[in-house]
Order: C-alpha cells, then structure tokens, then sequence
C-alpha cells in the first residue's frame, strides 16, 4: 500500500478482513432509509389516487416520515455507542423492514401515515450506527474512502429517488406502482438484517450499560420536533404564523443545553456530551452540513415542481432529466472521500464552488430557455449544469462526514454521528420549505398553460435557486474559514 506508513499497515493487518463487504452491507441500508425520503415526491400523485387521500393526508405521508426521521439520530446514536452498535442497528432494520411492508399495504390514508411515521423513527435509529461504526471498524488513513462510500450512498439516495420512483410507478401503475416503491425495501432490508448479523463484531464488553438520559432525551426530542414542524408543515399550508413554533423551540432545546450542562452532566450520563462542541473540526463541519443540506436538498425538490408542473413532464421524464445530478453525485462521492488525506478542507472549498456553478448555471438556463425553447430542449440545456452541480455536491457530503468525525473519540462515534446528521435533518427541512416557498410565491397566479406558464415556471425556478445558491456560498465561507485555520495536510505517508 503506497503512501501508507509501517504503523499503519501494521494496524491495516490487525483489523477485520471483512470489514469493506460489512460496510457495503450497512450502506445498502443507509440508502435504504434515505431513498425514502426522496422517493415519495413523485408517488404522491398515484397515492392519493390509489387510496383517496387528501392534501394534508398527503403531506404527512412526506412531513410524518422526515420528522420522525429527524427526531431520534442523536438519540439512536447515544444506544449504540452504549449498548452496542449492531444490535441497535439490527433493531433499527427490522423495525424499518416491518414498517415499509406496513406501508407498501396499508388498506387507508390513516395507516399509510401512521407507518411512515414509524418507518421514519426506524430509520433514524439506522444511520448514526453506520457513522459510528466507520469509526471503529476503520483505521484514520482508511475513513475517507469508507465515508466515500457512505457519502456516496447518501447522495444518489437523496438524488436518484425520483429517477426510481418514477421507473418503479411505471413498472407497476398507478394504483400499485407507489406500493412497489416501499415493498422493495423488504428483500434489501432482510437481505442487510442477515448479513449485518453475520459481518459486524458482537459489541465489546464494558459491564453494565449507561442509562438514558431520559430527561434530556424528551428535551432533545420536543424541542427537535417543533423546530422541524413549521417547516415540513409549510408545504401543506402556507402560512407563515407556523414560524411563531420556532420561539418555543428555541426555548426548549435552551432548556435541553442547560440540562446537558448541568443536570445530566454531574449524573455522569448525558445524552450528549457538549465537550464535542469544543473540538472545531466537528463543530464547523455541523455548522457547514447544515447550511450545505439547506441547499441541496431543496433542488431536486424544486427541479420536479418545474419539469412537471411547468413544462408537463410525466413522473419518469422528470426522474430521467434529474439523473444527470444522480450521475455527478454517484462519481464524485467516492472520488472526494479518496482526496481527503491529501487535500483535506480543500476539497469542500472545490466542491462546494462545483455546486455553487452548476446550480446558478441551471437556474440562467430555466429562466432564458424556458418557454422559448421546446421543453425536451430545455432539459437536455440543463443537463450539463446538472451534471456539475451534482459533481460538487456529491464531493462535500463524504469529505464533511470525514473532516467532522476525525477527531471524535471512537467511543462516541454514534452520538457525534447522530449529532451530524440531525444537522443535516433540520437542513433538509429549512431548506426544502424555504426554497419551495419562493418557488411558489413566485409562479402564484401563473397561466393555465401554454409557453407563458412555462416562462413563469423557469422564472419561479431560477429565483428558488438563488436561495440554494446563498445557502451554498454560506458554506462556502465555513471551509474558506477551515482552510485558512489549518496547515495543507502532508502525504499519507508522512
């Protein structure tokens, strides 16, 4: 191995044989869980169709699944790191397995809701296990090519759901389609529960297991809740008082820091250990996941809102058009997690400044094209944009993960893993509500067809991206701040 030291290649020797195939193992379920939070945009037509469900029914199947999700992963986190890993994580799959067949069946809108909103707590048990077994099954110089892979799989996860939606809708119609859509996850989600059961270590022994920090836990979990509330419920309704939410949210996730400090601190078992926030790699990388999250996210949201709505594009066209930036994500993502040792915070600064270019590039395009080109032309305009916009994208999820855990003790590596990706939650939502909202507010009263509503469309488009844009430079400013701070890290084999 070259570029690798003795001491390393010594530890290289020592370490499980089997640990790249239990990762990709673990990935699997990870994409899994992701895939339905994209996936479910272009099945909400064949859903309400299928079952009968209303607006707001429909937008819970979609705000129920990413609250719940947002809601446990520092939580989920703290359990494997206290009682072990892959028995949280096996927990966290079935219950996932269980809820998807609930919901790829359910006779009614109340049960469809009900399962997506269990799916989702299951899924966020899942992917903080994943983080933190990074940590420990890896050596250092080993992370950044695993978190490539588990970026990557984060990323054409949050990219490819309508590109799979809309094949798997077509493969099976309207009225089952969408249930395709969540039965799929039962043989990959057995086929995972079986082979973690197989590949991961039993957890080590470490006597008797922490307890809980219940009170913070409830703290952490209502306060979480009502700030992702106004902003998944936005989308339903449109109504700017949701935000007055966010005032007692701030207050009750005070109140969670304050307990943490004090309380939970001297009874030796705090749900999370604030001295994380001390360590600056790991703070500004929380920091940089969520403005980075706010941005991307939102895109391919607002991307499927202007193919279908604006230009009359069907789910799977809208899907194939987006699967330029699948594309960008799925090459890059592995790619950035290799440069890591050598380029450190200088791949996000590139990364992000790709995804920065191509999503301005998409939005001028849309809003000259739209209208005054044929829409096949418009798309076929946008997909080389896409393409860099994806390519930049996929290279700051890994490299993130990577520079903001490196040095995290092992022993915490869920918790501070959970921590990440609650950042990245809370971004989803913030971003996906704020882009949407101009995006709306700006096509509001548009024509009822023709190449005026498909200018109007471009226009909304372009202007929605301008938020991603400042989200993006704002993050952009974070590892502009990173790489100034910190020396250019030497060869691998230094």
């Amino acid at each position: 191995m070259p570029g690798v030291t003795t001491a390393a290649r010594e530890e290289t020797e020592q370490l499980d044989p089997r640990r790249w195939l239990a990762l990709g193992v673990c990935v699997s379920a990870v994409f899994m869980t992701l895939l339905d939070v994209s996936i479910v945009a272009v099945a909400l037509p064949s859903i309400g169709a299928s079952t009968g469900a209303g607006p707001s029914e429909l937008q819970w199947v979609v705000s129920g699944y990413a609250l719940a999700f947002g809601m446990v992963p520092i939580i989920g986190g703290r359990l494997g790191d206290d009682r072990g890993r892959k028995r949280v994580l096996l927990v966290g799959i079935g219950a996932f397995v269980v809820c998807s067949a609930l919901v790829g069946l359910a006779p009614t809108p109340a049960v469809l809701v009900a399962g997506r909103v269990l799916q989702g707590l299951a899924g966020g048990l899942i992917n903080p296990q994943v983080a933190g077994l990074v940590q420990q099954l890896f050596p250092r110089h080993e992370r950044g090519r695993a978190f490539g892979v588990l970026g990557a799989a984060v990323g054409i996860a949050t990219a490819a759901g309508p590109v799979v939606g809309g094949a798997l809708i077509g493969l099976g119609g309207e009225d089952f389609g969408w249930r395709i859509c969540f039965l799929v996850n039962l043989p990959v989600g057995l086929t995972a529960l079986a082979l973690c059961a197989r590949l991961l270590p039993a957890a080590p022994r470490r006597g008797s297991p922490r307890p809980l920090d219940l009170p913070g836990a409830a703290l952490l979990t209502v306060g979480v809740f009502a700030l992702l509330f106004p902003f998944v419920q936005y989308d339903a309704d449109h109504d700017l008082r949701l935000l007055l939410l966010l005032v007692p949210a701030l207050a009750v996730l005070a109140g969670f820091v304050g307990w943490e400090r004090g309380p939970g601190r001297r009874r030796g078992h705090p749900l999370v250990d604030l001295g994380l926030f001390r360590i600056r790699s790991f703070s500004d990388g929380t920091v940089l996941a969520f403005l980075f999250f706010c941005a991307y996210t939102g895109t391919p949201l607002v991307l499927a809102l202007f193919l279908q709505d604006g230009l009359g594009f069907t789910p799977l066209q809208s899907g194939l058009t987006a699967s330029a930036y699948a594309v960008g994500v799925a090459v890059s993502a592995p790619v950035g997690g290799r440069l890591v040792p050598r380029l450190g915070q200088r791949v996000l600064v590139v990364a992000l400044g790709l995804f920065t270019v191509g999503v301005a590039a998409t939005a001028v395009l849309a809003d000259r094209l739209a209208g005054s080109a044929e829409p096949a032309t418009v798309a076929l305009a946008m997909a080389p944009a896409l393409l860099v916009a994806g390519l930049g994208g996929g290279s700051v999820i890994t490299p993130n993960q990577a520079l903001s855990l490196a040095d995290v003790d092992v022993r915490g590596g869920s918790t501070a893993g959970g921590v990440l990706q609650t950042a990245q939650r809370i971004g989803n939502a913030v971003g996906a509500a704020v882009i949407t909202a101009v995006f709306y507010a700006v096509v509001s009263g548009a024509a009822a067809g023709g190449t005026v509503r498909q200018a109007d469309h471009g226009r909304g488009y372009a202007v929605s991206l301008l938020v991603s844009v400042a989200f993006a430079a704002a993050a952009l400013v974070v590892a502009v701040r990173d790489v100034r701070r910190r020396p250019v890290p030497g060869p691998a084999g230094d």
